[in-house]
């Protein structure tokens, strides 16, 4: 595992900190790492929640070194672009709960990492930008995709045809983030939210994540009923489903297996 990703587990709870100051910008080694941790913990039957955040007070992450990039090597950016959508995507796909604490500025990839998590708290201090086409490039992990998900065209183009930067009030106000926090506060409200996770049976949260993130596939009502219906007895064969009816039943709190 790289040094540029850092694991914590705290009861069910992962901990991912993107370790490469004085920006936390993403390499090959760092995304492979991240992908690499993801599919650890999906595998980790234990783990029902991940929060990410970036080392130190002022970055969450400043997307990838534009150093990398600055010889115009076609090979070099496939490769990077490969990298980028692999470790993202399997950000994206992690079956748990997942909440990006943005410490910082969030640029570039940095943002199409807070993205890619399933919920993003922000401190106060922090900034967002999507500016690749500034410098000649495009976002190229999942940024002309989610960002129009989450707040719409209109304000998807401002960030990313016009490279508008925005503040954290504005991300809260366009649905960017989920909610603002103090300067240093956006971890411990991202911690709160994933032990309110991993209260949850992590069997039912997967297939709810499933049934939530199939909703951009454009299917019908009809389609996404069918499938809410098929996961709901899906359910039934798993050991969460008895234990937590009966914990209820029993006034006792459940113990989920994960299975």
């Amino acid at each position: 595992m790289s040094e540029l990703i850092q694991l914590e587990k705290r009861d069910h709870t992962a901990i991912i900190t993107i370790n490469n100051p004085p920006a936390n910008t993403w390499t090959l080694e760092s995304l492979k790492a991240l992908e690499e941790t993801i599919e650890a913990l999906n595998a980790d039957r234990n783990i029902f929640a991940l929060v990410v955040t970036g080392q130190g007070e002022k970055f969450f992450s400043a997307g990838a070194d534009l150093k990398s990039f600055a010889d115009g090597d076609i090979a070099n950016a496939e490769l990077m672009g490969k990298a980028f959508g692999r470790a993202f995507s399997a950000l994206s796909r992690f079956r748990g709960v997942s909440i990006a604490a943005v410490n910082g500025y969030a640029m570039g990839g940095g943002l199409e990492c807070a993205m890619a998590c399933d919920i993003r708290i922000a401190e106060e201090h922090a900034q967002m930008a999507l500016p690749e086409a500034t410098v000649g490039l495009l976002p190229c992990a999942g940024g002309t995709q989610n960002l129009p998900w989450l707040v719409g065209e209109g304000w998807a183009k401002r960030m990313i045809l016009c490279g508008e930067r925005i503040k954290a009030d504005k991300a809260l106000s366009i649905g960017l983030v989920e909610e603002v926090m103090p300067s240093g506060a956006a971890f411990d409200k991202a911690l709160e939210l994933a032990e309110m996770a991993g209260k949850q049976s992590p069997s039912s949260v997967a297939r709810c994540k499933t049934l939530v993130m199939s909703a951009r596939d454009g299917r019908s009502h009809d389609d996404g009923w069918r499938m809410e219906r098929e996961l709901f007895v899906d359910l039934f064969r798993t050991e969460d489903q008895r234990e937590g009816v009966n914990a209820f039943l029993e006034k006792r709190a459940p113990e989920w297996k994960n299975r």
